[in-house]
């Protein structure tokens, strides 16, 4: 059995393979209330039905300032809960492990959806925008400058992780990740280049994490010893004087210790005009690099896009899971043809395509 299809078990929940789905921000919201609509049960249902372990649901607002535009899925109410409860229903009775990366984007945030307005940056108050909070008042390139949280702003913050994480259980969900990459408010906090404070989040490796902590140690009290606890961290700025694998392991950590289980490695996002030497399997080097460094157990991302691949990034110890996003929208039956290809009998093909489950002669 290639490691690929090996089961892995984190607390209580065992994924049936390593072929996750990385979260996918769709900016499907009709209303522009955050509530999931029938797109994300196909799109993820889609997904699980195609065999992967974890199907992760895209970046999700922990409150209406944290989205990163007005078309993105929320779970700051009761009817988004409601919403997402349908989804993971499909998820689970397709036998995938349903996931929620709860997110706040920061000075990222109240920007132009990605497609529909031919329109990018920043989007006006008069438009339906809103004003931004990070770290420090400094603006990402291109964009409005945000608000500096006070203390009783951030307070807020760690309140909102919170009470999405209630929600998130009441939904159904099994895995929760907390999102602090790409750039966004988490993120803005780790970064010496976004975090420019002189108080107890501000400064020291210690300070910056502060936030990040605070927040792994209150979701973890709401959700139990039961479940999975995740972050995503970008693992460099890919800029001097910025966030890199080095901090990243550290805080790793310390993330471990206040109570998180897996660490989803992703880079950049933090500040632009950087160059980023992309390539097939780019960033599972920086995978590998928090996982000996800080011995935990990490996911890997980036153009990892055949079956072959992704079995080596397991086999080879660089990381204990691969993370899938393209990939899986080209094809989101990825994990069934990669059993396929390397001669893996799965006893989870839906009964619908078990004609497809191996070649027949006509």
């Amino acid at each position: 059995m290639p490691s690929l299809f090996t089961p892995l078990t984190i607390r209580q929940v065992t994924f049936r393979n390593r072929i996750w789905v990385a979260p996918l921000c769709q900016y499907t919201i009709e209303e522009k209330d955050g509530v999931p609509r029938d797109w994300h049960i196909v799109h993820l249902g889609s997904m699980a039905a195609g065999g992967a372990g974890l199907v992760m649901a895209e970046a999700t607002a922990v409150s209406a300032i944290g989205r990163i535009s007005d078309e993105d899925t929320g779970i700051w109410n009761d009817a988004q809960r409601n919403a997402w409860a349908r989804v993971v229903n499909f998820l689970h009775s397709q036998g995938a492990v349903a996931g929620i990366q709860l997110a706040h984007a920061g000075r990222k945030a109240s920007v132009w959806p990605e497609w529909g307005y031919g329109r990018d940056g920043s989007m006006d108050v008069a438009d339906g925008g809103w004003q931004t909070v990070s770290a420090s008042a400094l603006a990402y390139a291109g964009y409005a400058a945000p608000v500096a949280l006070d203390e009783t702003g951030i307070d807020e913050v760690v309140n909102d992780f919170v009470a999405a994480a209630v929600r998130s259980i009441e939904a159904g969900f099994d895995v929760l990740e907390i999102h602090a990459a790409h750039g966004y408010l988490l993120h803005q906090f780790l970064s010496p280049l976004s975090n420019q404070r002189t108080d107890q989040y501000g400064g020291s490796l210690e300070n910056r994490a502060r936030l990040l902590l605070r927040i792994i140690e209150g979701v973890r009290a709401v959700v139990g010893d039961d479940m999975p606890v995740f972050v995503r961290f970008s693992a460099t700025d890919y800029a001097e004087g910025g966030w890199d694998q080095e901090q990243t392991a550290i805080v790793a950590g310390w993330a471990r210790a206040a109570g998180a289980d897996l660490f989803d490695i992703s880079t950049g996002g933090n500040v632009s005009g950087v160059r980023i030497p992309v390539g097939p399997g780019y960033q599972v080097p920086f995978a590998s690099f928090v996982r000996d460094e800080a011995d935990v157990t990490v996911s890997a991302v980036g153009l990892i896009t055949t079956g072959a691949q992704a079995n080596e990034v397991i086999e080879s110890g660089q990381a204990d899971a691969v993370m899938l996003g393209r990939e899986m929208m080209r094809d989101p039956h990825f994990a069934l043809r990669a059993a396929h290809e390397l001669g893996v009998d799965l006893d989870y093909w839906p009964q619908q395509y078990l004609r497809a489950r191996w070649p027949v002669a006509i």
